[in-house]
């Protein structure tokens, strides 16, 4: 079965899920063009998914893909969140800031049997997830409904242990990616790869689909992954300026400026790797900082910070999330930066 059957889609391209960037609106656009939108949901909680998936859903009537994380919330740390919050310290006084007095927080949910139950209702035709998958019960719940289940590899071992487990489609992200890496089976960043060395990878060693992702900007990007035998690619940066994203001003910015060439995997701002574009936080204190706690629990202390900054037009203590190639960036509608991805497939 082709990608597009088992998806329910025209064309086999994914728009990659954009936590705290993007909602309904976006997911609808593509999916109305003949691709795959995608809901990122690890972020909202109960109400505000509850919102979405209606909203969604009323606003198309072809496949969409919720998305969800499967980290294990780790143990509350006070000596950790302590020594985090002196770090920045100093940030925030210049800030008129208290660090003390701002709560701990998650930020970030995992997959749990209520965010089943709320999806049950809905029964979205594709559900995927980052950083491995649920407990077995939990994806019982989800193929129920008929649903497809994809997650994202960022190794040939996650591939094989998500094939074990049953997945329709397999994800490879590859190391220009920007956002989270979905590494799982390790924190070994020495593991990880570009998309088109480990693409052939995957594909030789599952027998289920396999969907390129992590520095596919434009058409000529999607051609190249099909030609290394993707069965479909997801793309996630050249969506950040669409008209219907979040993106702050300041993120904006910085994908359109000379600054969007150098980005790195970082810790601080959420406590797990992702890649983002450099900026002041991330020089000041190392991208992959050992103060900073567990995710997703690095997230709270920076929230006032963050604001306090963006405030003033300034990305020094954002999470500027972007892929190596922020090349496909353009202002437009989502719909119309679609066609333009599926040319890839055709041209």
């Amino acid at each position: 079965m082709s990608l597009r059957e088992l998806l329910g889609i025209e064309h086999p391209l994914i728009q990659a899920p954009l936590a705290g960037i993007q909602g309904h609106a976006m997911a609808a656009a593509v999916s109305n063009a003949g691709a795959l939108g995608s809901l990122p949901c690890a972020m909202l909680a109960p109400e505000a998914l509850q919102r979405e998936l209606a909203a969604l859903s009323a606003a198309t009537p072809h496949s969409y893909n919720v998305n969800f994380f499967c980290h294990t919330p780790p143990a509350p740390d006070a000596a950790r969140e302590t020594r985090w919050r002196n770090t920045l310290r100093p940030y925030h006084a210049a800030y008129g800031l208290d660090v003390d007095s701002i709560p701990a927080g998650a930020g970030r949910l995992p997959f749990s049997d209520a965010s089943a139950g709320l999806l049950e209702a809905f029964r979205p035709r594709v559900v995927s997830f980052h950083f491995g998958l649920p407990s077995a019960e939990l994806l019982a719940r989800v193929r129920q409904w008929g649903a497809r289940i994809l997650a994202s590899a960022t190794t040939v071992d996650e591939a094989l242990w998500l094939e074990a487990r049953g997945v329709d489609a397999i994800i490879a992200q590859g190391l220009e990616a920007g956002g989270h890496r979905g590494i799982f089976l390790s924190d070994d960043l020495t593991t990880q790869v570009p998309t088109f060395a480990l693409l052939p990878q995957v594909v030789r060693s599952v027998r289920v689909p396999v969907i390129a992702t992590g520095g596919i900007a434009d058409a000529a990007g999607v051609a190249a992954a099909m030609r290394l035998g993707a069965a479909g690619v997801q793309v996630g940066t050249s969506y950040m300026l669409c008209d219907e994203a979040f993106t702050s001003p300041p993120h904006r910015r910085a994908l359109q400026s000379e600054a969007a060439r150098h980005t790195a995997l970082t810790t601080l701002f959420t406590g797990r790797p992702a890649r983002g574009i450099m900026n002041r936080l991330m020089r000041e204190l190392g991208p992959l900082s050992p103060e900073a706690p567990p995710f997703p629990t690095a997230t709270a202390a920076l929230a006032p910070l963050r604001a306090k900054a963006e405030a003033e037009g300034s990305g020094d203590f954002s999470p500027l999330w972007s892929g190596q190639n922020p090349t496909g960036c353009k202002p437009i509608g989502a719909a119309a930066l679609t066609r333009e991805l599926i040319a890839g497939f055709t041209g």
